[in-house]
């Protein structure tokens, strides 16, 4: 292999994103010091360029402008370059991203921001092309336009970059707690959100609103809560639908598991066919809790099939789960998932392949660009009887097809990986794991929760607090509320799997050190960076759910659980404030708070507190607990054990020896029950409709 032409300052970096650019002609360097000085000293403004690996439009403009030589020569004569990684600087990528969507209406990645020297943004945009085209202009006239201004029209651009600037902090502060009169917390705040979340819904494809479409999971969540509460029919209709729309459509990898991070069409057939850790995660709970309040098994083979997805192809061999895998390979979106029809022919046979293809909704002209995206148009009851075969013939067609196809995929040349271990995420699918291990009876799940606990814990928690991001033997970057919610949360579910005291000491103490580093204590919430972290122009709050759940929400909720487990009354008041504060924005916009919202039905109440006096490894104590995970109990905290853990255990014996499981609410416990039926009987009958 020859050697590359240009090397540049990236190509002592870690993340696979940078890294994709060290050998680009334009200098870039990463955000850091040096760069921020040079551009002080030159008096030069930055481009900030901010992706991720997995992003098909930071690919494009990579190829069209970054690895072009003549506009790498107009970036390294009038501009500082900063390339950032999205995913290891999120603190960044919320400031400038709330930046560009101020200042042009909408926001993505790959996302252009110019700064002035002292790191304020005054003209932005996201994917430019080469060229100008699709009603945006060419990059190269964009960079012209910037530097001209910024040499003829200074005054202008400083003065613009101040009130973008004192517009931003008004923003970002504000973000969720936005002023007005603040309903109560209460069931009827609950009840209002639903309904709203509700009126959203497309009768028709499921999920909410049009094209595109992203995996609504925390606003199902929600849902099936309300349904609950309020015994609303309506409620969980909307969520099975969603569930079994996305399930059958090409955003679901049909052949092996796990989904795609959106669909570019309201029926969820064509996907964007990256896939984040996050998404699965969400979506591996999503599918589990579903299950649990349905019984439905078609929800519980999706939750496994998705989390067998991340065992086989996104964790590290040491414990961590990989970030993301990218949507091309060899250069073609999505070319790693999908078929013609004579492929399938070719590897199936004439009766098999005919199946397969009317099961999946394979055509000679294909759905994408020629070929097939695999995807379920129908139940297979109806696909055997328009074929004029008996159902279980089709199925077993599938089946042998499915793994035929496996197969072969295997063979193809796979999308990138980017296997950067991020904080935050493994946190959300550690409690993902956590949870499907107790609910599903996989103790192999309970054992890749325990492999990531220890993991995280060794390599990315120490003396300087959490870190946000593992690769190649390097923990780097502060970490953000985010990774201590998450990983508190994810710890706290853990606990609840194999009820090693151990995880309920970490995650206080992580608690502990998140209330002393993130707290507001003047103006309340949770700041999205600690106190000692690096000085930006601004430190935000990040209050909204978007693709994942804001820190605050994830913190209220783990605070929740803590405190009911410990009895510690200082994390149900942080917990509190957080929603307090949040309460006026919920009401206007709670679409925008599925998390949120769950924390605050938690917070209502009533939460089980339900302890198992006894050993967790005998198998009177597992009959009970396989009775309580089997249930639909998302306001529920469980500890076992023979004392220490969790105040829950606290002068609660076990009878004569044997497991005995006591069920509480409040100040109130009913009668110890000392058989699984007697347990059944004191948690009554189960949440299903």
């Amino acid at each position: 292999m020859s050697e590359p032409l240009h090397s540049n300052a990236l190509i002592h970096e870690t993340s696979p994103y940078l890294l994709q650019h060290a050998h680009n002609p334009v200098d870039w360097y990463p955000w850091g010091p040096e760069a921020l000085r040079r551009a002080r000293e030159e008096d030069k403004p930055i481009l900030l360029s901010i992706g991720y690996s997995a992003c098909h439009w930071c690919h494009v403009m990579e190829r069209e402008s970054f690895e072009d030589e003549e506009t790498a020569r107009v970036m390294n004569a009038c501009f500082v370059n900063i390339k950032v990684d999205r995913e290891e600087r999120p603190d960044l990528d919320a400031i400038y991203m709330t930046a560009v969507q101020m200042m042009t209406g909408r926001g993505g990645w790959p996302m252009t921001v110019f700064l002035t020297p002292d790191q304020k943004p005054f003209f932005c945009g996201t994917y430019f092309p080469k060229e100008d085209g699709h009603g945006l202009p060419g990059f190269r006239r964009v960079l012209a336009g910037v530097a001209n201004a910024y040499e003829e029209k200074r005054h202008k651009v400083l003065g613009d970059a101040d009130a973008v600037t004192e517009a931003l902090a008004a923003s970002l502060q504000v973000a969720g707690g936005e002023g007005g009169g603040a309903p109560a917390l209460d069931a009827a705040l609950l009840g209002r959100a639903a309904g709203a979340i509700a009126a959203g819904h497309d009768p028709v494809d499921g999920g909410f609103g049009g094209a595109p479409k992203f995996p609504p999971s925390m606003n199902l969540r929600f849902l099936m809560r309300a349904a609950v509460r309020e015994r609303e029919r309506r409620y969980l209709d909307i969520v099975t639908h969603t569930l079994r729309r996305m399930a059958s459509g090409g955003i679901c990898d049909q052949l092996g598991g796990g989904f795609h991070r959106y669909s570019v069409d309201a029926r969820w057939l064509v996907p964007h066919f990256e896939k984040m850790l996050y998404d699965n995660a969400l979506l591996g709970r999503v599918y589990l809790e579903a299950h649990l309040l349905t019984g439905d098994p078609c929800f519980r083979r999706v939750c496994e099939e998705t989390l067998d997805y991340v065992v086989r192809e996104m964790t590290a061999p040491e414990g961590g789960f990989y970030s993301s895998q990218d949507a091309d390979s060899e250069g073609e979106e999505g070319a790693f998932f999908t078929w013609t029809e004579e492929e399938i022919r070719s590897l199936l046979g004439e009766e098999d392949a005919r199946f397969f293809g009317l099961h999946y909704g394979v055509t000679p002209g294909g759905n994408f660009e020629g070929k097939n995206i695999l995807h379920v148009p129908r139940p297979a009851a109806e696909t055997a009887r328009a074929a004029g075969v008996p159902v279980e013939r089709l199925e077993e067609a599938v089946r042998s097809g499915r793994r035929r196809l496996m197969a072969a995929r295997e063979g193809r040349v796979k999308p990138g990986r980017d296997e950067k271990v991020l904080t935050a995420w493994n946190g959300l699918m550690l409690g993902t794991f956590a949870e499907a291990a107790g609910a599903l009876g996989r103790e192999d799940y309970g054992r890749v929760a325990v492999q990531n606990a220890r993991f995280l814990l060794s390599n990315l928690c120490g003396r300087e607090g959490v870190r946000r991001s593992y690769k190649d033997g390097r923990a780097r970057f502060d970490g953000c509320l985010e990774d201590y919610a998450c990983l508190v949360d994810g710890l706290i579910s853990l606990y609840e799997t194999d009820f090693d005291p151990s995880w309920i000491r970490e995650a206080e103490r992580l608690t502990g050190e998140m209330a002393d580093r993130f707290w507001d204590g003047a103006g309340g919430g949770v700041f999205f960076t600690a106190k000692d972290h690096e000085a930006l122009i601004h430190r935000p709050k990040e209050f909204w759910d978007n693709a994942t759940p804001s820190g605050n929400s994830v913190a209220a909720l783990a605070l929740l659980r803590l405190g009911a487990l410990t009895g510690e009354e200082r994390w149900r008041g942080y917990a509190a404030a957080i929603l307090e504060l949040n309460a006026g924005a919920v009401s206007r916009h709670p679409a925008a708070f599925g998390h949120l919202l769950g924390a605050l039905d938690f917070y209502l109440g009533p939460v089980r507190e339900i302890a198992v006096a006894g050993d967790p490894g005998t198998e009177a104590a597992r009959e009970m607990l396989r009775e309580i995970f089997g249930r639909y109990l998302p306001n529920r905290v469980v500890a076992c054990g023979t004392g220490g853990g969790s105040v829950l255990l606290e002068r609660k014996p076990a009878a004569a020896g044997e497991a005995t499981a006591w069920v509480c609410e409040g100040s109130t416990c009913l009668e110890p029950a000392a058989s699984v039926g007697e347990l059944r009987e004191r948690l009554g009958p189960p949440s299903r409709f």
